[in-house]
């Protein structure tokens, strides 16, 4: 009798430290899932403006209608990978996908931003320095938002790494999942040179 209740004790340990271990795996995923969706809402911000931008600059800007077209495009290519990121955050051919895809739009942005200074009346625009500022101040969201999330991404692949849990991880396939990583190349990421 003895025996059995020991028993009894021990599967019901069991059981509670499975069942907490899946719980904290259940809370870093959606935590990190959470913090994906902060990154979502900034960046749907900021495809909503560049349109403004591009309308904006399209009256001063009329002979540079590639690079205006490219901007759209980037765009439109950008809200495609955030629409597949946010279907399953984590996920790493989404994550590069995405990533890759706001480097290209940020790309185009720059460019549009550099030739705009060709144009003395379109840069003392009313409505182009609001844009600007407002998009200024959605980089910085998206910055600040894209760190939570891989920092949530980190906290939740430790959890699926460290042993105890990586064996419930793997029993409930949990699996690990990507950072969002800017996906310049190192060239890309130094400073451009001035001269005079």
């Amino acid at each position: 009798m003895i025996a059995a209740i020991v028993i009894l004790g021990v599967i019901i340990l069991l059981v509670v430290i499975v069942v907490t271990m899946y719980n904290s795996l259940v809370t870093a995923k959606n935590r990190f899932k959470n913090a994906f969706s902060q990154i979502d809402v900034q960046l749907k911000r900021r495809y909503d403006l560049i349109p403004n931008l591009v309308e904006t600059a399209k009256g001063y800007m009329k002979h540079e209608r590639e690079a205006l077209e490219a901007v759209i495009k980037a765009r439109n290519s950008a809200m495609s990978a955030s629409e597949q990121a946010s279907n399953n955050p984590g996920d790493p051919s989404a994550m590069k996908g995405l990533a890759s895809a706001e480097t290209a739009l940020s790309g185009t942005l720059g460019h549009l931003f550099a030739l705009a200074e060709n144009y003395p009346d379109l840069k003392a625009n009313e409505n182009m320095l609001k844009v600007q500022e407002e998009l200024t101040s959605t980089e910085n969201r998206i910055a600040f938002a894209r760190q939570a999330f891989n920092d949530a991404v980190t906290t939740y692949n430790i959890a699926c790494e460290k042993f105890p849990n990586s064996v419930i991880a793997g029993m409930f396939n949990f699996t690990i999942a990507e950072l969002l990583e800017a996906t310049e190349s190192p060239e890309e990421r130094k400073a451009p040179k001035v001269s005079f």
